[in-house]
């Protein structure tokens, strides 16, 4: 039998030199062979047509029920999210308590998006159910996301193959056996293994993938995809440009910068990945934001008042690192922190001076840093904002002229003196950061076939 073992990313460490990586184990689960897929698709495929045939309420009312049974286990989801991949206690007990206490409205809001709509006396729209669909999720937000794509395909009446990210087999493990105690057999199933399982699944007999990660898998996704025409909503990552204009609330603008560019050790789709700074007031900018990241705590999952866990793995520490040195090989200056740190932590980083050929400016970093720019004309922070591939989310600070600026950022969701995607909106990203979108009416209607009939 071959398992997958999952590591505290708190406890990675060098041995014999540094020839050598070594972490502690939280524990193993089974792993899907590739063989096994076929089985566990025609599973999903008969248990299927026996949810699709019960009414559209009944379903809703299952998911719920099986929403509930998460509370006895919340500490526990908590916990294995902080072990895994090394989020903070408080954090990770926000993440999983926000999704069991917003499981009833979030239920209630699919379904009404999915009833069936009258266009005029003699025609109906109807939002039939697609088949089998693939949630592969991220080990950023381990219960958050694959919430977000698994309840409305399930209620939607597709029955639901969730492979999660390597990095937290456990936390999947525990939150699908737990709904799976009240769901029917088969309706909602979890697949274990890496990214060669992942592609075989996109391959297999499927109607549907929905995804969240990178930018290189979903391209792969989509072209693995296409031979079977199947159904794609992809979240992409991220690059994120914050342009502060000279009339912006300054301590509000520190404040988001900061806030944003270390949320889960900077791990997270929409960090400030680049800050570009109108140079009048660039100086008391750069000083508040390092007094202020001065004063996050690092530490491990269960440390006292930790702002900042660990990196998740030593891959994602390094690219950090590589980030870091090139930008100050290039000429940017490091105004706190430095450009080599030592497993599994990255101190807040606050580095100044870079510029577009920086792979701190170009590529996500994913990581507790602060990269700013300064900008003398505003036309080129606009056209330094939007010089990326990606085009999830874009903020501006600023008085008189910050939402003529907003209107020219390519990003799906642009936010003015806020953070971008805020109230009840779908999650959409522009450019190569996204490929449909989940959340709302309009989101949750991608999970479903619309059908025109007419008596």
């Amino acid at each position: 039998m071959a398992v997958l073992t999952s590591y505290d990313p708190a406890s990675y460490h060098k041995v014999d030199g540094g020839e050598h990586i070594e972490a502690t184990a939280v524990g193993s689960v089974e792993t899907t062979s590739i063989e096994q897929l076929p089985i566990v698709i025609s599973n999903a495929q008969v248990a299927q047509k026996a949810w699709a045939s019960l009414p559209l309420v009944e379903r809703q009312q299952y998911v719920v029920k099986a929403y509930q049974q998460l509370h006895a286990v919340q500490d526990e989801l908590a916990t294995l999210i902080g072990q895994e991949m090394g989020k903070d206690y408080r954090r990770a007990t926000y993440e999983v308590g926000g999704t069991l206490q917003n499981a009833g409205y979030f239920a209630s809001e699919i379904g009404d998006a999915l009833a069936t709509e009258q266009v005029d006396n003699r025609t109906e729209l109807q939002y039939r159910p697609l088949g089998v669909v693939a949630v592969i999720s991220p080990w950023n937000y381990p219960i958050a996301m694959a919430n977000n794509l698994l309840m409305p395909a399930l209620i939607a009446g597709n029955s639901v193959i969730l492979k999660p990210s390597e990095q937290t087999p456990l936390v999947a493990e525990l939150f699908i056996n737990t709904l799976n105690k009240v769901l029917p057999q088969h309706v909602l199933q979890v697949v274990q293994g890496d990214k060669a399982l992942g592609q075989a699944l996109v391959a297999a007999d499927i109607n549907m993938v929905a995804f969240t990660g990178s930018m290189a898998a979903g391209k792969h996704i989509m072209a693995n995809a296409a031979s079977g025409l199947k159904r794609l909503v992809m979240e992409l990552g991220g690059n994120d440009p914050m342009i502060v204009m000279a009339g912006a609330n300054m301590d509000a603008a520190v404040r988001f910068a900061v806030a944003s560019s270390f949320e889960n050790a900077g791990q997270m789709c929409t960090s400030s990945e680049r800050v570009y700074v109108d140079q009048q007031i660039a100086d008391e900018f750069e000083q508040k934001v390092v007094a202020l990241a001065s004063r996050y705590r690092v530490g491990a999952w269960d440390a006292a008042n930790v702002n900042i866990g660990p990196i998740v793995n030593p891959t994602q520490h390094q690219k950090v690192l590589e980030q870091l040195q090139d930008a100050t090989a290039k000429g940017a200056s490091i105004l706190l922190g430095s450009d080599h740190y030592e497993l599994p932590f990255i101190q807040p980083t606050v580095v100044t001076d870079i510029t577009p050929e920086m792979l701190l400016e170009r590529e996500e970093t994913f990581g507790p840093v602060v990269a700013i720019s300064r900008f003398s004309d505003i036309d080129e922070a606009i056209s330094r904002a939007n010089n990326s591939h990606y085009g999830l989310a874009a903020v501006v600070f600023g008085g008189q002229g910050a939402k003529a600026v907003a209107e020219q950022l390519e990003a799906g969701m642009v936010g003015v003196n806020q953070g971008a995607g805020a109230g009840n909106a779908p999650w959409v990203g522009a450019k190569q950061s996204g490929f449909g979108f989940h959340g709302t009416a309009a989101g949750h209607r991608q999970f479903a076939q619309v059908r025109v009939m007419s008596y």
